[in-house]
């Protein structure tokens, strides 16, 4: 059993930057490959970023490639989302995720063993 807990949103102006966390509890953290998705007001959940178990490989969403970098630390049991010219439309709650057999590009897919509870990112023009 995995919990996670994302932390680290806020109110940002357009332009600003925020670093989002989700600390995951139990000891096989580093078996799992890792993903960001968010979902806005009347939209679905989408798809941001995704990291393999080592950190090795990364996969990002279109729309914010080259803004979001994900990494993880897993001695710290810890994956984060650093977000940096944030637009209005990256306003969302976000979400991370686990899953324990496939890669990014499977998480990518929305396939996941466990969700975190969210964290709202609200960027304001």
């Amino acid at each position: 059993q995995v919990q996670l807990v994302e932390s680290g949103g806020g109110l940002v102006q357009a332009g600003g930057s925020l670093r989002l966390s989700c600390a995951a509890s139990g000891r096989t953290f580093s078996r799992y490959a890792m993903g960001w998705f968010r979902q806005a007001p009347g939209k679905e959940r989408e798809f941001v970023a995704a990291i393999s178990w080592g950190g090795a490989t990364t996969y990002y969403a279109d729309s914010v490639k080259g803004r979001f970098t994900i990494s993880r630390d897993n001695a710290k049991n810890t994956v984060y989302l650093q977000m940096i010219s944030l637009k209005p439309e990256d306003t969302a709650v976000y979400y991370c995720s686990a899953k324990r057999v496939g890669g990014p590009e499977v998480v990518a897919t929305g396939a996941a063993d466990y969700w975190g509870q969210g964290t709202q990112v609200t960027v304001s023009s």
